[in-house]
């Protein structure tokens, strides 16, 4: 079995989609045969889209890269301590 790339899509296509969603008579399941889309990718950009408007409960996608680029943050920060802890070792060493 070959491992399939993820595709990307556009916030205007998960947007278009999510409208399609709403407002034409089509399920979920047609819509995503129709445009080559997991239904599972549309059903997640439904819930998002239901987060973002206030009509669910949930991390909206704002909120979503802020806690994405405060984890990529912190990891930075941990990988500086060590290097710094390291390095402090080290000169402690060499310094007697």
């Amino acid at each position: 079995m070959g491992s399939k790339s993820r595709r990307r899509f556009s916030a205007e296509f998960k947007a278009e989609t999510v409208r399609l969603v709403e407002q034409s008579d089509q399920s979920i399941a047609e819509l995503a045969r129709d445009l080559d889309v997991s239904e599972t990718s549309i059903r997640k950009w439904v819930e998002q889209a239901r987060i973002d408007a206030g009509e669910q409960t949930g991390l909206s996608t704002d909120e979503r890269a802020e806690l994405r680029r405060l984890r990529r943050e912190n990891r930075t920060l941990r990988m500086e301590r060590e290097i710094l802890k390291k390095a402090t070792a080290f000169f402690a060493s060499e310094s007697r």
